[in-house]
């Protein structure tokens, strides 16, 4: 994707201008720690978190610094103080079972700063309706402060086929 000239870091410019320097980032779904790793070396602490352990074993080879743990968001619970921002990039809600999501939005919710947000995003056409997904994020205690159509801050409209929710506490 790199060599198509394609944008890797959109996620991450993203939620870096929703913090201060140095803010602890939550980044849910982690993968191979593209989104994390690039928070790091802009002075953020980042917890990465995701369920596959080759991932993860991929991310702490690649992007040495930030906390890489193999865990499911359905089950989250992290010690420490609570993130300033919370990133759920790649379509990671829509690989959650259907039973699970509401649980794993009560976990964002549950680790994140009073004033903090999280950033979830992911296309249309893979189970999950945009409006399902708002719905969920209500039962959780979690409503939007903006919503956006792609990571690069366009509109949602009713024809977008991504979204990005800019999600804050109830």
């Amino acid at each position: 994707m790199a060599a198509e000239g394609r944008d890797l870091v959109g996620e991450a410019r993203l939620v870096d201008t929703m913090v201060p320097r140095g803010a602890r980032i939550l980044d849910a779904g982690c993968g191979p720690g593209r989104v994390g790793g690039h928070l790091a070396t802009l002075g953020h602490q980042v917890t990465g978190v995701d369920l596959d352990p080759e991932l993860i074993a991929a991310a702490v080879a690649d992007h040495p610094g930030p906390d890489w743990l193999v865990g499911d968001l359905a089950e989250l619970s992290l010690p420490g103080p609570p993130f300033d921002a919370i990133v759920c990039a790649g379509n990671v809600m829509t690989f959650a079972a259907p039973d699970s999501r509401v649980e794993i939005l009560r976990r964002f919710a549950r680790h994140l700063a009073p004033s903090g947000r999280a950033a979830i995003g992911f296309g249309a056409g893979r189970g999950y309706p945009f409006d399902e997904f708002l719905a969920d994020a209500a039962v959780a205690g979690l409503v939007p402060g903006l919503l956006l159509s792609t990571w690069d801050l366009r509109p949602l409209t009713p024809e977008s086929d991504f979204l990005v929710a800019l999600l804050r506490h109830a």
